[in-house]
């Protein structure tokens, strides 16, 4: 075998590896591409898993802001109804000390 022979199958050689690595290399980025896919589709999901909930939680929210008002108008009544009782009362010890 010549030298430039050896050359030739050492250089072939290299070349075989270097293919065999860059096969490798874009198997792994095939892979990586999927894993990424993947990823990105977790994403969506989670996002509109957190778009459903925070529409929930608004709807809640709105529900809460319903009963406050309900409950603030019952209070008021109820103040209300307070003051009538204490002006009865009043009224009725000053009708009781002028009739006696």
């Amino acid at each position: 075998m010549t030298e430039q022979e050896k050359i030739n199958a050492e250089v072939q050689m290299k070349l075989a590896m270097q293919d065999a690595k860059f096969a490798m290399f874009m198997q792994d980025a095939k892979e990586m591409r999927q894993d990424i896919r993947e990823l990105r589709q977790d994403m969506k999901t989670m996002q509109a898993n957190l778009d459903a909930k925070i529409t929930n939680i608004d709807a809640k929210i709105d529900g809460m802001g319903k009963h406050v008002q309900n409950l603030s108008v019952a209070a008021i009544a109820a103040v209300g109804g307070m003051f009538v009782a204490v002006g009865v009362m009043v009224g009725t010890l000053i009708y009781t000390i002028l009739t006696r």
